[in-house]
């Protein structure tokens, strides 16, 4: 059968969900839980490849969302847009969503009781960084993954109805903890887009410049200022086993390959030597495999 536009946008987008750093929806998975992240995945993949401006050629995103395709370069134009379509999901008359990824998220929304809030923070986190390329201080760059990474954590929870406060702050921690994890990962390519997502305090105490990050290889300070982040994402990591210690049943599983997600990564960076200037360092399944099982050993233990 040949696929229609609209599907090949929306596999597009989703067919990206292979090479996260952790399972977005894994086959244990009731179906209708593996809908359901998908659909949100879906939207924060959109929000991120708009941000980034990795979206597919052609202008079909831009034409969803009622813009020129000429538009999809203009970042702003496009979250603005897709900000009034998210607006559309939630509204209970008017107009339906016109993005197919948009349609696909409402039947979710409605089913899960879900607020619009953590969409909105992926949106805004996608606009600070039109406009904010450098993070002056650790603070400043948390403040940031509260919107970039927790709210998926958060939208987790209320999709699989976990929702707690002590949940929600060990989430917040595993999620902020998965985006420095990614930004490791991806300091040249960030450095390409001219970001910088290692905080600016950080960097004069290694006494690495942006020179440094612009070389082929990493130095010995370079080497230094990486796995000190690292170190700093690790220890936030070690709020999950609590967290997939709360929980039951598949739920448990699904988190515990978010956490081990993150730690196989800390351990291919390690295993780099803490040179991700080449290239993102990767996990392997054998070790994503071994870090989940040692997540929910500890989770055993947090019980």
């Amino acid at each position: 059968m040949t696929s229609t536009p609209t599907a090949r946008i929306g596999g597009a987008t989703l067919g990206k969900a292979a090479d996260e750093n952790f399972p977005v929806a894994p086959f244990f998975l009731p179906r209708a839980w593996r809908g359901d992240l998908m659909a949100v995945y879906g939207f924060a993949r959109l929000v991120d490849d708009i941000g980034d401006g990795d979206l597919a050629p052609g202008g079909a995103d831009a034409r969803h969302l009622g813009l020129e395709p000429e538009q999809s370069d203009d970042r702003l134009a496009m979250l603005d847009a897709l900000e009034t379509d998210l607006r559309r999901v939630f509204a209970t008359t008017g107009e339906e969503p016109h993005h197919p990824l948009l349609r696909d998220l409402r039947p979710t929304v409605r089913r899960r009781a879900l607020t619009p809030d953590p969409f909105i923070g992926l949106i805004e986190a996608n606009r600070q960084d039109q406009k904010v390329r450098r993070y002056g201080t650790y603070a400043e760059l948390a403040a940031y993954c509260e919107l970039s990474a927790n709210p998926v954590g958060r939208l987790v929870l209320a999709l699989t109805g976990t929702t707690s406060p002590e949940r929600v702050r060990r989430s917040d921690a595993v999620c902020t903890a998965l985006q420095i994890v990614e930004h490791l990962q991806d300091v040249a390519e960030d450095l390409e887009r001219d970001r910088i997502y290692l905080p600016a305090e950080d960097m004069e105490r290694f006494r690495v410049t942006e020179s440094d990050l612009a070389a082929p290889s990493a130095g010995a300070s370079v080497r230094a200022l990486i796995a000190y982040e690292a170190q700093r994402a690790s220890d936030l990591l070690d709020e999950g086993p609590p967290l997939v210690g709360s929980v039951d049943g598949r739920l448990k599983l699904l988190l515990a390959g978010f956490v081990g997600g993150g730690r196989s990564a800390l351990t291919a960076i390690s295993a780099a030597g803490f040179d991700v200037l080449p290239g993102p360092p990767k996990a392997t399944k054998p070790s994503l495999l071994r870090e989940v099982g040692t997540v929910l050993r500890r989770a055993r233990g947090e019980r």
